[in-house]
């Protein structure tokens, strides 16, 4: 019976593009308040939760990324790395290289002093070892690099379980992945950020340790795995769930609230080890509502919010550079902070749609054609 059901993907999943003009929103003021030292005034009340943006991300890279291949293996084609490799690399790679050359070319865009080498950016290694403090400029980086692993890793890890006749147990892999995150976590708090507590500059090392590298990062991106398998392989207990949508991003709520309590102080233990799951999982359940027919985000169409999310990419990459650049043209003007604010939203906006139109849109075009010769 399983077999037979089959969900209706619509063309455009309208509540996805929702969420990701969400988490770039959240991830700019959250930058935003850190780079104008809180200003406006109700900013940090607002703001101070929006590192979070990124979470969100990740949770919908696992989604939409492992969703595409496990409707490769549900139709029982192989995977090919060849094609996944080509579709990620026209997708990421000429646009993140045109902001890093900005960033090496004209120091004037840095929002900080130094940048890490150059190879840290040119292999996606910058998020192990950051040192955040004498070298935080283009850190945000940090969760491009993330995704990028996850990138290489998963069509081989999924080419693997198919080829080896094991891909129906791969919910094991998941969980011991999950599981493994709060293991590496808890060595990482106590064996590398616990000793530094004390010296100077010490919430460094908890960004350094814990923070950034990939293997404790790994939640967001194994929920939406983990909805992705569910909504692919199990039609039939998603048609039952889906009727919930909006139950679901209620739930959603709740569970963020508590996280943001939960993660008030970040450099806690509780927040290191037991955060960023349960984020992962507020996310994962807005998510799932925002793919249910019954949801109001579902059935939401908003040319704005689409907008945002085809410039999202491009939007981040540039943010913090361009937000800082405003900053310095604009410094010899009185002008009141709200008001810089929006000239920064609207010089953020122009910024990331000039990289779109000269650089995302005509390579995606490449790509389009070359996956077509293959």
């Amino acid at each position: 019976m399983t077999d037979k059901l089959e969900i209706k993907v619509p063309e455009k999943l309208y509540g996805l593009d929702h969420l990701r003009a969400l988490a770039i929103i959240l991830v700019f003021f959250f930058h935003y308040y850190i780079l104008s030292d809180g200003e406006p005034e109700w900013l940090p009340d607002v703001a101070s939760f929006g590192w979070t943006g990124v979470d969100l991300f990740f949770v919908l890279s696992g989604f939409l990324i492992s969703s595409q291949l496990f409707l490769q293996i549900k139709k029982g084609q192989l995977i090919s790395f060849k094609v996944f490799f080509i579709k990620r690399f026209f997708r990421i790679v000429p646009a993140f290289l045109a902001t890093v050359g900005i960033y090496f070319c004209f120091p004037y865009f840095r929002e900080k002093e130094a940048l890490p080498a150059i190879w840290r950016f040119l292999t996606f290694t910058q998020n192990f070892n950051l040192n955040l403090k004498d070298y935080g400029t283009f850190s945000h980086c940090w969760s491009l690099c993330v995704e990028e692993h996850f990138y290489l890793f998963l069509p081989i890890i999924l080419i693997f379980l198919q080829t080896s006749k094991l891909f129906s147990k791969s919910y094991w892999l998941l969980i011991g992945l999950f599981l493994f995150g709060f293991a590496i976590r808890f060595y990482s708090f106590n064996q590398w950020y616990l000793p530094k507590i004390g010296e100077q500059n010490s919430w460094m090392y908890w960004y350094k340790f814990i923070y950034y590298p990939t293997y404790n990062r790994l939640d967001g991106l194994l929920v939406g795995v983990s909805i992705a398998g569910l909504y692919q392989f199990s039609p039939d207990v998603w048609i039952k769930l889906s009727k919930y949508g909006n139950q679901f991003i209620l739930l959603s709520l709740c569970i963020l609230t508590a996280a943001y309590f939960l993660c008030e102080d970040l450099l806690t233990f509780k927040a290191s080890v037991f955060g960023f799951p349960l984020i992962a999982l507020g996310f994962g359940f807005m998510v799932a509502g925002s793919i249910s027919p019954t949801s109001f985000l579902y059935k939401m169409n908003s040319k704005i919010t689409t907008l945002i999310a085809h410039l999202s990419f491009s939007i981040y990459l540039t943010h913090k550079g361009i937000i800082h650049t405003t900053h310095q043209l604009l410094k010899d003007y009185e002008i009141e902070n709200n008001v810089m604010l929006l000239i920064c939203i609207i010089t953020c906006v122009l910024g990331a749609y000039i990289l779109h139109l000269t650089i995302e849109k005509p390579f995606m075009k490449i790509r389009n054609k070359t996956i077509k010769e293959i």
